[in-house]
């Protein structure tokens, strides 16, 4: 919580960062609910270099946000809402950075998560209750919802319905245990996230215990060596998280295996 007279939350992001992660919060924050702000970042006024927050400057490879829930001097709504509400806007950044890195995030009980095609009517209708209480329970101030969105059905307990797949020749069906995320079963199976995304259409990085995901059968020869490496020419614009997503691999196993000491990337390098 922050004073200043303002209303809404902020995230602010560091220098070496993209805002992928903090406007992926703020925007959880908004379907929680919270009015948005912005998500932005700030200079060191004596050397404009460098962040103004110590926990963006010292910070290493990582990539840590500020969160600003709301205003405590609102003169608008952020102290009633921040005070009815702040489990449930925490949850929501919880639940942004999860989808962000592809951490595994067990559905909750009595929550209903949003699929496409869903509406207010059609889930209150599903559930024997009205448009209005769904409203209320979730501090709902529109029909609008989005998908992935985590509901509030009264006197529910909700069990992940997860649908079956049909085994196939071309390809391996594995089902998500806990502690499973897109990162480490692409990995596993030799693949980068976004093949494995694609493949699955799958329309955000969180899973769910018992989900069913297509591994795609890769034809390899036995006696045929591949490189363990490739090379990759550095583009204006990347930076080692996009580079790594692109690939499957965390930031950290790119500055290792290229023995790198700091993040800052150089176009044209590789």
């Amino acid at each position: 919580m922050y004073l200043s007279g303002g209303d809404g939350a902020e995230v602010i992001y560091a220098l070496r960062n993209s805002s992928t992660l903090a406007n992926k919060i703020l925007n959880s924050l908004g379907s929680a609910g919270q009015n948005m702000r912005k998500a932005y970042q700030r200079r060191l006024p004596s050397d404009t270099s460098k962040d103004y927050y110590f926990i963006h400057r010292n910070t290493g490879v990582t990539q840590p946000v500020i969160v600003e829930y709301g205003f405590l001097d609102s003169t608008d709504d952020d102290v009633e809402q921040l005070k009815n509400n702040w489990q449930k806007y925490a949850d929501a950044v919880v639940d942004a950075v999860a989808e962000y890195i592809g951490v595994t995030v067990p559905n909750k009980e009595g929550y209903y998560t949003v699929k496409s095609g869903d509406s207010l009517w059609s889930i209150a209708k599903k559930y024997d209750t009205t448009v209005t209480e769904l409203k209320r329970i979730n501090n709902l101030t529109s029909n609008t919802l989005q998908i992935g969105q985590q509901l509030k059905i009264p006197g529910i307990e909700e069990t992940p319905q997860t649908p079956t797949i049909t085994p196939s020749e071309d390809y391996t069906i594995y089902t998500v245990k806990s502690g499973d995320n897109l990162y480490a079963i692409s990995k596993k199976y030799n693949l980068n996230m976004d093949e494995l995304i694609k493949y699955n259409n799958l329309k955000s990085t969180l899973l769910s215990i018992g989900q069913q995901l297509k591994i795609p059968n890769k034809q390899t020869s036995n006696n045929q060596t591949t490189s363990k490496y490739i090379e990759y020419t550095v583009k204006k614009g990347d930076n080692l998280y996009s580079i790594g997503r692109q690939y499957g691999i965390s930031q950290d196993e790119i500055m290792k295996y290229n023995r790198l000491t700091s993040n800052l990337l150089s176009i044209g390098k590789y």
